[in-house]
């Protein structure tokens, strides 16, 4: 049975008219790109162009922003940076379409009953808080979904994987599976329901990845999905039930997102299924930025994403030099522009050509790092724990964002939160608390002691961003350690970023 099963008649309808969109974008992207480097930088330097013009015109808050400048001062450096504080606290002025409001979007957003509609019928909408520790609500138009669409057919058929996947689902139907946070509006969710409503005949399911690893492992052993989409982390952890004989699934397609995937981690999963992982870095702000090819570098949708590396004065940093943060610009949505938005990740762009032959911009990413628990139960038994869940539970059960998590003992977390109104603190703390311990429950591990942190959440001294999910020396301070599993998800990509 396919996973949404109240659908309007409408709405296949609809994704019939919106599949032309995406023909069309997809074949403009084949062509550009067969034109190499410049046919790619003008397109992309006349959507800037043109988004720029559009936002100043019908974006409050551009007009603002944009008054000084000259109707040509339109080039990226001489535009000002903007951040996801400033733009969620004027939300009504920086929208394009005055039917949007945020009063509007949170009611619907408020509404879980909600996850995969469109939001007045023509946008779709989702919400991130990343590390930064302020909430963000992102709103996408038809132009950016079908861009979206677009980019993933092309990444398909850039890494040759495109006959591979027809085959999978032919070999065993319908079979799709995303294993990511699931009960709330959150992008990968949001935009897996969207796919199942406007094609109410596939069978595909979501899995929570708050669920206990053995339910999930007997819940994934019974569906048998020939596409498997998920955190690395999460990949690594079936991976590991895979090579122990517990997991027995065969999928022909594994689809990573939403953290770095390191090598290490690549090469361990697709040992245990014996199937190449597809790597993309999106956000919730930008869905799919850019996409991994053979030689391991993360190539740029240039042609419809503006991506700068900069320092932290916000100037350019050279090819081959990590950038303090990166400026975003996503050239395909409108209803909300976001240009040269402070992305916040670590990017080093390759100072030669990528061997794979490409002509887009060759990155690496360097996302926050977030440890995965380890933590023993009353009878002796490890249970790993991944961050993006733990964090989860803290954020859903208690509204809050900025906090930390940090495991003192093979049996002890510490909770630390901001200092603040002290009934306020006691309030997200019983909430916090609870939630963790029925979660931690769940997962047989009600030995594990939660405890109130006495100072607050601490920024990683050697990059100044904060971990939330944390393994402290004995120091009690935090610090890599060897042979410690790591999930590095972006700073605008933890429980947002698009898997599928």
């Amino acid at each position: 049975m396919p996973e949404c099963a109240h659908v309007a008649p409408w709405e296949p309808l609809a994704s019939m008219l919106d599949w032309w969109d995406v023909v069309s974008r997809a074949s403009d992207i084949w062509w550009r790109r067969r034109g190499g480097k410049p046919a790619i930088d003008a397109v992309a330097h006349e959507r800037f162009g043109k988004l720029v013009q559009f936002a100043r015109t019908h974006s409050v808050f551009y007009r603002d922003r944009y008054r000084h400048l000259l109707e040509s001062d339109i080039a990226a450096g001489c535009l000002p940076v903007v951040g996801k504080g400033e733009l969620m606290a004027r939300f009504d002025d920086w929208l394009t379409d005055p039917a949007v409001t945020r009063a509007g979007v949170e009611a619907f957003l408020s509404d879980r009953t909600h996850i995969g509609e469109r939001y007045l019928g023509r946008y779709l909408v989702w919400k991130s808080s990343g590390s930064t520790g302020i909430p963000g609500i992102f709103v996408q138009d038809r132009d950016a979904i079908a861009t979206f669409d677009a980019l993933i057919a092309a990444q398909f058929d850039a890494i040759g994987l495109a006959a591979r996947f027809a085959w999978g689902l032919a070999v065993q139907p319908g079979r799709a599976a995303l294993i990511a946070a699931t009960d709330d509006h959150y992008a990968s969710i949001v935009s897996w329901r969207r796919i199942l409503r406007t094609r109410p005949w596939l069978e595909a399911r979501s899995f929570s990845m708050l669920e206990p690893l053995p339910r999930l492992v007997e819940a994934l052993n019974a569906y048998r999905p020939a596409f498997v989409a998920a955190y690395p982390t999460v990949l690594a952890q079936l991976a590991d039930e895979q090579a122990a004989g517990r997991l027995r699934i065969r999928p022909m397609v594994l689809w990573s997102g939403g953290e770095t995937l390191v090598p290490a981690m690549r090469a361990a999963i697709e040992h245990a299924f014996r199937s190449r992982v597809v790597n993309e870095y999106g956000a919730s702000e930008c869905m799919s930025i850019a996409y991994e090819c053979s030689a391991g570098w993360l190539h740029v949708n240039a042609d419809w994403v503006s991506l700068e590396p900069v320092d932290r004065d916000h100037r350019p940093t050279p090819p081959g030099t990590a950038s303090h943060t990166v400026l975003l610009t996503n050239l395909s949505n409108r209803i909300q522009p976001l240009i040269r938005y402070d992305l916040g990740d670590s990017v080093t762009v390759s100072a030669a050509p990528c061997a794979c032959g490409s002509p887009l911009p060759a990155i690496h990413v360097e996302g926050r790092r977030d440890d995965v628990l380890s933590l023993s139960a009353a009878n002796g038994r490890v249970v790993q724990l991944l961050p993006l869940a733990l964090a989860t539970v803290v954020e859903e059960s208690a509204g809050i964002h900025h906090f930390q998590i940090v495991q003192n003992a093979p049996d002890r977390l510490t909770l630390r939160l901001d200092a603040g109104d002290r009934n306020r603190r006691r309030i997200v703390w019983n909430a916090a608390s609870d939630a963790l311990r029925g979660y931690l429950a769940r997962q047989s591990l009600p030995n594990v002691r939660v405890s109130l942190g006495e100072g607050p959440p601490v920024a990683d001294p050697s990059a100044g961003k904060l971990r939330q999910v944390i393994v402290a020396n004995e120091g009690g301070i935090a610090l890599p350690a060897a042979g410690r599993r790591t999930a590095r998800p972006s700073r605008s990509s933890s429980r947002g970023a698009h898997l599928v």
